[in-house]
């Protein structure tokens, strides 16, 4: 059973910094029972999760089904100063009331995977307000400027002259020193945060915690694009909150080579059903747009249920196969002589107009399912159905 349960935490990790420590934690578990904290930080820097995030916590789940007890950091002191973590330039502070607000969000979207009675949800302002100067001080003197100046986007900025405020040289310590006052014996993070997770490793060393804490990273997840990581920014995303149709309709969007990494990275399919079907398509016995309809269909579930994943299935093949409409979609009045990148914006199927611009220049935009080229059309007084792309519907009426 320990033998399982290592290659289950080991599934789709990018690196492992002590894995002989996970071995005896999960060993000791399963021989006498004892539990073990598994860490992860979240810095509220967001309204909603997506498809990104769920990466690490499947994995805390994962964990927990083989006796860790998850401490979920909601990082609501550091994301004052805001992750340096691939930035180029210092990140804008946030407010108090926008954290709260987010942290409050990240609370109610995480148990849709994280058992919650294996979950203790932990903020770090609890500790890093009672820090004090004093303490403050004391921290920075574990580590020098130098070392500091090793991580490769400080040494990026440091050599391009960019600058680098002296709280981004505290990010790092005070993640670290969450694992101080939590004692975890485990934490999970993406490798773009190998620095900070190292340092959470040498920080319980020398406040002399009695432990060093395993490291277990996870690759970033590609959004839909294939290139650029998952990010609402890019607008590659899969939020876990959308709309069951959306998620469906985006997972089927993927490509054939990014399936198999979503398969690896956010399906519970066992690696060997994994391996079989891969087998399959490559025989051409199995249709690769099959593969995706069912981990469509599993995401689906997993964040509503197996009736709604039905429907969806069955609204995308209604509206792609069948090249009929939508049966639900927004609905807007709008004034007449509208301008149609208004529109689209107004209908909430555009981000911007500027967005509406590309797209329609782009041939990705319809009206009553006829392509548009005039990015300056004005729409006369009637009822459309506007759309972009093969997704996006929204009935206008004009008035």
């Amino acid at each position: 059973m320990v033998q399982k349960a290592l290659e289950e935490i080991s599934r789709g990790t990018a690196e492992v910094i002590d894995m002989e420590r996970i071995e005896k934690l999960v060993s000791k578990y399963y021989n006498d029972g004892s539990t073990y904290t598994v860490k992860a930080g979240f810095d509220p820097t967001g309204a909603d999760l997506h498809l990104g995030h769920t990466v690490l916590l499947q994995k805390l789940r994962t964990f927990q089904n083989h006796g860790g007890r998850v401490q979920l950091l909601i990082g609501d002191f550091t994301a004052t100063i805001g992750d340096p973590t691939g930035k180029s330039e210092t990140r804008k502070v946030l407010d108090n009331d926008t954290i709260m607000a987010n942290a409050k969000t990240y609370q109610e979207q995480v148990f849709n995977i994280l058992d919650e009675s294996k979950t203790e949800v932990v903020f770090n302002s609890t500790w890093l307000n009672k820090l004090g100067a004093a303490g403050m001080v004391a921290l920075t003197t574990t580590f020098s400027v130098a070392r500091m100046l090793e991580r490769d986007d400080f040494t990026k900025r440091f050599k391009n002259e960019q600058s680098i405020s002296i709280s981004e040289f505290l990010y790092p310590l005070l993640q670290g020193y969450d694992s101080v006052e939590l004692k975890s014996d485990i934490e999970i993070g993406g490798t773009d945060q190998k620095f900070n997770l190292l340092m959470g490793r040498h920080l319980q060393r020398v406040y002399n915690v009695g432990k060093e804490q395993a490291v277990l990273m996870m690759p970033i997840l590609e959004g839909l694009d294939g290139v650029q990581k998952m990010s609402k920014s890019l607008n590659n995303y899969i939020g876990i909150t959308e709309e069951p149709n959306d998620i469906y309709a985006k997972t089927l969007s993927t490509s054939d080579e990014l399936m198999w990494r979503y398969y690896e990275l956010l399906s519970e399919r066992s690696l060997e059903d994994i391996a079989t079907m891969k087998e399959d398509v490559q025989k051409g016995t199995l249709h690769p747009k099959t593969v995706k309809e069912n981990l469509a269909l599993e995401l689906v579930t997993r964040f509503y249920n197996e009736e709604l994943a039905t429907l969806a299935k069955g609204e995308f093949d209604n509206v792609f196969k069948s090249n009929q409409l939508p049966t639900d979609m927004n609905e807007v009045e709008v004034e007449e002589g509208i301008w149609i990148c208004k529109a689209l914006v107004d209908a909430g199927i555009e981000p911007s107009t500027s967005q509406a611009r590309r797209d329609i220049k782009q041939n990705a935009v319809s009206i009553d399912q006829e392509k548009i080229s005039d990015e300056k059309l004005n729409l006369t007084a009637g009822e459309y159905i506007l759309q972009v792309g093969k997704r996006k519907f929204a009935k206008v009426k004009v008035k």
